[in-house]
């Protein structure tokens, strides 16, 4: 993997780089991330990883995609406990320096995937969205297609845009519903770009199946200043 340890401060306007963040944990982050790496030919790093060291994040988006390693951006931070990161810092008597949280260098797109929801903190004093905010990258926010996501997914919504956090588009996980994705392009003005039903194989193969029906290379170009070698 990559050591991320250099990086720009001037980082945080590079639209090369897409941060995904979901409405709750085990929300289908990995899987997009993977989606978005492979169909955006990009880099991936999740700084803080906790819980399943054996088998990271990090690992599952190699594997999905039989990445190189040489694109995958090491974790600055891993615990061996799935809790908050906050939490499982503190049960190993550390401690998350947000000042070290800097962006890595890269030529080419850097997706970004954060570990839990907008509202889980970092340490005592800081909120993984305060750190979003700090970074000033577009957003695509990860939720369930089903019963429960208008609410979570609004009041995340509503978290960002106070904030005045660029938000891409919401990419929404399961099976097709025919109501939710309307509610929330009405409720929340925000498009929804993608619908992931469940995949019975996830692998590079059926991504790319996934990206190319969804016409999502249009929809990125759209949004990222980028050249898209798919």
């Amino acid at each position: 993997m990559v050591n991320p340890a250099s990086s720009n401060p001037e980082m945080n306007s590079h639209q090369q780089s897409i941060i995904v963040c979901g409405t709750d944990t085990d929300i289908g982050k990995t899987v997009v991330s993977a989606l978005l790496v492979q169909g955006l030919n990009a880099f991936y790093w999740k700084p803080i990883q906790s819980g399943l060291l054996d088998d990271s994040d990090s690992n599952t988006v190699s594997k999905i995609l039989n990445l190189p390693q040489e694109r995958i951006i090491s974790e600055l931070y891993k615990f061996k406990t799935p809790v908050s990161p906050h939490w499982a810092a503190e049960k190993e008597k550390k401690w998350i320096d947000p000042n070290s949280l800097k962006l890595p260098i890269r030529n080419q797109p850097l997706i970004i995937e954060t570990a839990g929801g907008l509202m889980v903190p970092i340490n005592r004093d800081l909120l993984q969205i305060n750190l979003i905010q700090k970074w000033n990258l577009p957003v695509v926010l990860v939720a369930k297609s089903g019963l429960g996501t208008l609410n979570h997914t609004l009041l995340s919504l509503e978290a960002l845009k106070k904030r005045e956090i660029p938000i891409l588009g919401i990419i929404l996980n399961g099976e097709i519903h025919q109501d939710n994705p309307k509610t929330l392009e009405q409720f929340g003005k925000i498009p929804i770009i993608a619908q992931l039903p469940r995949l019975k194989e996830l692998s590079s193969k059926t991504l790319q199946k996934q990206w190319d029906q969804q016409s999502l290379k249009i929809t990125f170009q759209k949004y990222v200043k980028i050249e898209i070698n798919q």
